[in-house]
């Protein structure tokens, strides 16, 4: 079967399941198949999948449909997931995608926190297939990924009002900046709940420097994205796992970019920028691991090899999270060629257990 042959075939035994399991853990596996697909493992991807799909819940049922006049209520709703899975997948099929992502992509944004930005994460992933090819599994994927960030809209504290337009900070500055919540012993949401009363938080928030058009919307997006996988590396003990959000999220608004206006443009920095501060707030460690305690990126005359090596370690130790910050750290050091993008993968493979 050819790799097209396979992601579909994946997407279609994942679309009987549900976006989330075990209560509210965010379903992986489109966007891992996605990525194995594309970094040239699409013979592990039925493997993988025979032992992920066990874990999951099967897809839920809507209860009330949703009309495009009837949304606002029901966004931010998860009762309403199954009702809007249903309605973005007959959005997806009446309309032309691209016309449904420009239409939603402004309505969606300002929840960009939802499912631990689990929402725009799996968008992302879905927009970059479909940029490759569009198909039916496709174009399902979609609905079911804006349907997932539609049911979980949640938005980070104090983006309504101090999205960034007067820093000069530049995004690694800016990351190092952020504080760190003070009470880290709970879940997500419970850390998020704490930016509302951290009174630094606003000025972070602020520090980066402001995009004066499209182009430079997109530069310092992909800026934003290296120096959070950089800074995984060093920080990773703080969470392994959540960390990633931090990296994986503005990569999503990345990739997603050539599918929307320019006019969308900045306004996706500054929500891509929100998601991974906030992440980055919620979970940093108290202090970065010591240099010599860390590992190095593998050593290789063709870089291209080194990330190879790199992104298969990922695929063999089969952790979805491992597997998602391997694509886009490969990503990042094809851009700049920092070690550490690479070395931040094998961290993370180091300190999150094995499937």
């Amino acid at each position: 079967m050819n790799i097209d042959g396979t992601l579909d075939e994946a997407y279609e035994r994942l679309h009987r399941t549900g976006p989330e399991f075990e209560g509210w853990l965010s379903n992986h596996g489109p966007m891992a198949v996605e990525s194995m697909v594309r970094r040239g493992h699409a013979r592990q991807v039925h493997r993988w999948l025979d032992l992920y799909l066990r874990r999951l819940d099967d897809r839920p049922r809507g209860t009330s449909p949703l009309t495009a006049d009837g949304w606002r209520t029901a966004l931010g709703d998860p009762r309403r997931l199954g009702d809007w899975l249903e309605f973005f997948e007959r959005e997806v099929v009446e309309q032309p995608w691209r016309a449904v992502l420009e239409t939603w992509w402004p309505r969606l944004l300002p929840g960009i926190a939802a499912g631990a930005t689990h929402g725009v994460i799996r968008t992302g992933h879905a927009v970059h297939t479909l940029l490759d090819h569009e198909d039916a599994p496709r174009l399902t994927e979609l609905g079911q990924a804006l349907g997932y960030w539609a049911a979980r809209w949640q938005p980070v504290p104090f983006t309504a009002s101090s999205a960034p337009s007067s820093g000069t900070a530049d995004p690694a500055s800016a990351l190092d900046g952020v504080p760190r919540v003070p009470d880290q012993s709970a879940g997500i949401n419970h850390r998020l709940d704490q930016l509302t009363d951290l009174t630094s938080w606003p000025t972070a928030l602020a520090a980066l420097q402001p995009a004066a058009d499209a182009e430079q919307a997109r530069q310092l997006l992909a800026d934003l994205t290296a120096a959070a996988g950089v800074r995984y590396l060093p920080n990773a003990h703080g969470n392994p796992v959540m960390l990633v959000h931090a990296v994986t999220a503005p990569m999503a608004v990345l990739r997603t970019l050539p599918a929307l206006p320019g006019t969308q443009w900045v306004m996706s920095l500054h929500a891509a920028w929100a998601a991974s501060a906030a992440v980055t707030a919620a979970y940093t460690p108290a202090a970065p691991a010591p240099r010599d305690s860390l590992p190095a990126a593998p050593e290789s005359v063709d870089s291209a090899e080194s990330a190879d090596e790199v992104f298969a370690l990922a695929v063999r130790h089969q952790d979805e999270h491992v597997i998602k910050l391997a694509d886009t750290c490969v990503d990042v050091h094809r851009r700049t060629g920092h070690p550490d993008a690479l070395a931040a993968v094998i961290r993370a493979a180091e300190l999150i257990d094995e499937l």
